[in-house]
């Protein structure tokens, strides 16, 4: 008989504290398929993704190491929502590529605890129906600003920008299975009911 896949979705706004679960479940031993991540390589140097943002936005929009200009983009982003659009035009599809090409490899390398994090899982209206699972992890939108701007160059008011360009707090809790609160929680806390999680999945 044939193993069991269990498809984990894993999903949370920016500065929820997402990253250090997936951390944590891949440490318990799931196989963690990154969207972000990948994107990220994407639109590094030599991404796949470069040649289709120079050709739609303009040279300008790409660094002179060959990478996405980050902060241009999000400027335009924020400027212009359309141009949100273009973008996801050119990455999801390239992003959706490596994700089938990651579990692939995963299932056939024998693993059958996936967890797909996926920051805009509510925000894409099909992840939902992909996975077996989905947990949120939610803090306050305080919370998320305090953490964002402490580890990151951003202002309070970009990261709220960010924050309002994504599901709200009440979609995402819509949307799970299982939710994570995780505001003024101590670490280890967060570390043990993550591990407490992932036995329960079968890890």
């Amino acid at each position: 008989m044939p193993a069991v896949i269990v498809r984990i979705g894993l999903t949370g706004g920016i500065g929820s504290g997402k990253s250090t679960v997936a951390r944590v479940l891949t440490e318990c031993g799931a196989v963690v398929i990154d969207a972000d991540a990948i994107a990220r390589q994407l639109t590094a140097p030599g991404g796949l993704a470069i040649p289709a943002i120079a050709s739609q936005f303009g040279d300008h929009f790409i660094t002179v190491e060959g990478a996405m200009n980050r902060e241009m983009m999000r400027q335009l982003a924020f400027d212009d929502p359309l141009s949100l659009h273009r973008l996801e035009s050119i990455i999801h599809p390239l992003v959706r590529e490596k994700v089938i090409a990651q579990t692939g490899r995963a299932i056939a390398a024998g693993h059958t605890r996936l967890v797909f994090d996926i920051p805009l899982l509510v925000e894409s209206g099909r992840w939902r129906q992909e996975v077996d699972r989905v947990v949120v992890i939610d803090c306050s939108e305080a919370t998320q600003v305090d953490r964002v701007t402490k580890r990151n160059s951003l202002t309070c008011e970009a990261v709220q920008k960010i924050i309002a360009s994504q599901a709200t707090r009440d979609q995402r809790r819509a949307a799970a299975d299982i939710c994570i609160y995780n505001d003024g929680l101590p670490l280890e806390s967060l570390d043990a009911l993550v591990r407490q999680l992932a036995h329960s999945f079968g890890l």
